[in-house]
């Protein structure tokens, strides 16, 4: 909630610690409007480069928390606050001077959230909420509870390898021993294969917990983003295709290669999970589709989502936008696919550096590719940017892309 105390600096020419929306309008002269809303979002990565990309077009101010003034929704234009997500006075700083606060990561601790609202201001989605998103475990339970299927899972103590060897003889090996919070990316998920394996891995035992989740056998792993307002609105895209490569999103397929009752099955599981969890903003559901026939839940997202990166060109309103607009609570636009197929390649860093300023061009000779890069430094296996083409079927749409990205990355 915006402070909207004090006289205005274009009034008085005294600097004041008045509102983002004040100062816009200071810095640009009293005969430019003010933005329709000012949004603050927790983190500068790419995800908020591209919510700074959308919030262009509806006149409204992004500023972002985040360490650096060259991360890359800086660079895009969003303003600058410089601060941690661990620190709550920043944290204030940034909700001051917004009409809502939201986040592009999960790595703000949930208290200080709690603290943001008991101050009285507004952040979306709420605590209770993104919880589900930070710690598994408790999503785990939550739907659970929820009757929602899940992989069978046990929490236990880092180390505790009699634990685990239960659980192994009860569900079958190998497990997954999982980082209930901060993992992602991969990060913090380890399938093992054996109590032996369980005690050579002493990094492993470093984690506060761990969770141990039975192994899916998996035929295709899936995302479904819904985008909710606190009204109760909401709209969910198609089902997207994810291919993962340890552990890291490779290439996306949308809609996914899968039966029609399914992908129905999938978007209203999606949908119940963020009316029940009461979500506000963009929901991703990870989910695997069993090799039985079964759609399990795996993990939750309460923000824009890597998976959603095809719905920029390829639907008529990009994730981006109606995580913006169901934040604000402003009726969203629609997710209808734009096109029979769109497909997404994430642009990793190889292993040696790339000079983009030399192959970009040639990733572009393709008239009918989308090129996104991050203003990100190169490291290998960073992401770099993506590639999104639209085509008339998905194994077209698919080559496009890869060929593309492999243009951009040759050394």
């Amino acid at each position: 909630m915006r402070s909207t105390d004090g006289p205005l600096t274009k009034l008085t020419g005294v600097p004041t610690d008045d509102d983002a929306r004040a100062t816009a309008t200071t810095h640009r002269g009293p005969e430019v409007s003010v933005p329709t809303a000012v949004v603050g979002m927790v983190g500068g990565g790419q995800l908020a480069r591209m919510t700074q990309q959308a919030a262009i077009g509806l006149g409204i101010e992004l500023q972002v928390l985040t360490a650096h003034d060259w991360d890359p929704a800086v660079l895009a234009g969003a303003r600058f606050v410089p601060g941690d997500p661990d620190d709550l006075d920043a944290l204030l700083a940034l909700a001051k001077g917004s009409d809502v606060v939201t986040f592009d990561h999960e790595h703000v601790p949930n208290a200080h959230l709690r603290a943001l609202v008991d101050a009285g201001h507004v952040v979306r989605p709420g605590p209770a909420a993104k919880l589900l998103a930070q710690d598994k475990s408790v999503a785990r339970r939550v739907l659970g509870d929820a009757g929602i299927t899940i992989p069978a899972f046990v929490d236990a103590a880092p180390g505790d390898v009699a634990a685990a060897a239960r659980f192994g003889e009860a569900n079958g090996w190998p497990i997954v021993v999982k980082a209930p919070m901060g993992g992602y990316d991969g990060r913090g998920v380890h399938v093992v294969a054996s109590p032996a394996e369980l005690e050579d891995r002493p990094d492993l035992h470093t984690y506060d917990r761990w969770l141990l989740e039975a192994h899916v056998d998996i035929a295709v792993e899936l995302a479904v983003l819904v985008a909710r307002r606190p009204n109760g609105e909401s709209v969910t895209y198609p089902v997207v295709e994810t291919v993962q490569r340890d552990g890291i999103c490779r290439e996306l397929v949308m809609p996914a290669r899968i039966p029609d009752d399914v992908a129905t099955r999938a978007e209203e599981l999606a949908a119940t999970i963020a009316e029940r969890i009461g979500a506000t903003g963009i929901l991703a559901v990870e989910l695997f589709l069993t090799r039985g026939g079964d759609l399990v839940v795996n993990e939750l997202a309460a923000r824009p989502h890597n998976s959603g990166h095809a719905t920029i060109e390829g639907t008529t309103t990009s994730q981006f936008e109606n995580h913006l607009r169901s934040v604000l609570d402003w009726p969203l636009g629609a997710p209808t696919l734009l096109a029979p197929a769109a497909a997404t390649v994430n642009l990793l860093g190889p292993a040696e550096p790339v000079d983009l300023t030399r192959t970009v061009q040639h990733a572009l000779e393709d008239p009918t590719v989308h090129l996104h890069l991050y203003a990100k430094a190169y490291a290998p296996g960073r992401k770099l940017g993506h590639v999104t083409v639209l085509a008339d079927d998905p194994e077209a749409a698919l080559g496009a892309a890869r060929a593309a990205a492999e243009a951009l990355l040759l050394p």
